[in-house]
């Protein structure tokens, strides 16, 4: 079998596993390459060990399963690196056993108001470990991209440190580790682990809430990270001290360093991030579909890759152009489950019951603070949640120029940022309008 005809094998394969799994489909399928056909095995080329990680865990069973139909034989499929790259290194940690993802890099993070601070205070650490923000603390709600933002971190101070030893995992895996080892008798072992790398990054620490021997073990790993002057990160879902049942000496130290909020994206941001996951994924949208999506998924980024998803599976299975039409078609039963149109006049109606003032008010000239915080907080959340300009917003809301609308949404956007009162109740705000109580 000539070059030409295995490399048109390798074609037919890597579209017919799109097919076969959307969503796992991704753009950089087109640089792998074929190193070995015999025998019934296929050996594929990656050109690095996150590649490699990825397709192992997400992609080994599409791709034999379009392997055996587009050849009509059993065949096994192999990831390898590529032979140029195979060079020994003398870090303790390969990317592999980081587990590090391909399309988690700083490249492919999408930065907005949002995120601005966690992603720069990200880039400071990785560029230099234990010497910026010490710990870093990252938290924010699920699915807006804390742990990107890590693997980020682990790739980018891989790259740039070939000898730095990494540990990133989870606070669960932490915890059954430390377990195993008390169960094994092999305390010394697990202590040696974590308590001599350079940067330890844990995800999701608040799971180590009503844990106290776990606690207690991970205040002297800490403990003996920071005086030796390594990296430590942490996520969670809510600031530390909010992390119920959280010993106040951990709270204390995870507050020692620079802890970062995350906070959903807003609509210009949300653009963004779908325009991004497309090319990630090969596929060419246009910029109404993208604002589309975004006016319609509004909670976390995963719920946009869960639309891309869907949106790419209809396309490759109906080989239909990508218009605005299929787009409505493909993803109407996903919007309407879990999606509902958000309008001013909704954000107006929870804000009025729970300051207990009339939309009257809202539309006055009155300048009072119990009438001029609801108003503004409507106008940002209004600015955040529908895809309104700030003249129709200011609009609703007793015919107020764009330039007002702007400044009342700047003096919430900061306070949001630095009073918690205010930041949770933004939050349960935008709770109620998107997941209103039916009655």
């Amino acid at each position: 079998m000539t070059t030409h005809e295995v490399e048109d094998i390798l074609t037919d394969i890597l579209e017919r596993a799109k097919v076969l799994d959307p969503a796992n489909a991704r753009k950089w399928f087109e640089k792998l390459t074929v190193c070995r056909l015999e025998g019934g095995s296929l050996g594929i080329s990656c050109p690095d060990e996150a590649t490699i990680h990825f397709l192992q865990e997400n992609c080994k069973s599409s791709f034999t399963r379009a392997a055996q139909q587009v050849t009509g034989h059993l065949v096994t499929i192999d990831f390898n690196l590529e032979q140029h790259k195979k060079i020994d290194k003398t870090s303790k940690l390969s990317p592999h056993e980081l587990k590090l993802h391909p399309d988690y890099t700083f490249d492919n993070f999408v930065v907005g108001p949002s995120n601005r601070l966690a992603h720069a205070s990200c880039i400071a650490v990785s560029q230099s470990p234990g010497k910026t923000y010490n710990p870093l603390f990252i938290y924010g709600s699920s699915g807006l991209g804390k742990t990107h933002l890590l693997r980020a971190v682990c790739f980018e101070a891989q790259k740039r440190y070939e000898n730095l030893v990494i540990q990133f995992l989870s606070c669960e895996e932490f915890v059954n580790k430390f377990i195993r080892a008390i169960e094994e008798g092999n305390l010394a072992g697990f202590q040696s682990q974590f308590r001599t790398v350079d940067m330890l990054i844990i995800d999701d620490i608040q799971f180590l809430r009503e844990r106290e021997h776990s606690q207690e073990e991970f205040f002297h790993t800490f403990n003996a990270l920071y005086n030796n002057g390594k990296q430590i990160i942490l996520s969670a879902d809510c600031p530390p001290g909010k992390i119920p049942s959280l010993e106040a000496r951990l709270i204390s130290r995870f507050n020692w360093g620079l802890v970062a909020r995350i906070d959903p994206p807003s609509y210009e941001t949300r653009v963004a991030i779908i325009q991004k996951k497309a090319h990630l994924r090969g596929l060419e949208i246009s910029d109404d579909i993208a604002e589309y999506i975004a006016r319609k998924v509004q909670a976390n980024i995963r719920e946009l890759e869960g639309a891309l998803t869907t949106l790419y599976a209809v396309a490759t299975t109906t080989t239909k152009p990508i218009d605005i039409e299929l787009a409505q078609t493909a993803l109407e039963g996903q919007i309407k489950a879990s999606i509902r149109h958000i309008s001013i006049t909704d954000i107006i109606e929870v804000v009025t019951q729970h300051f207990d003032v009339r939309l009257a008010d809202l539309q006055s000239k009155k300048r009072s603070q119990s009438i001029t915080e609801p108003r503004q907080i409507c106008m940002f959340l209004a600015r955040n949640l529908t895809k309104h300009s700030l003249e129709e917003i200011g609009g609703h809301l007793g015919g107020r120029d764009h330039t007002t609308v702007m400044h009342a949404c700047n003096k919430i956007s900061l306070a949001n940022e630095s009073d918690p009162k205010m930041n949770a109740l933004l939050n349960d705000l935008t709770k109620q309008i998107t997941n209103p109580v039916k009655i």
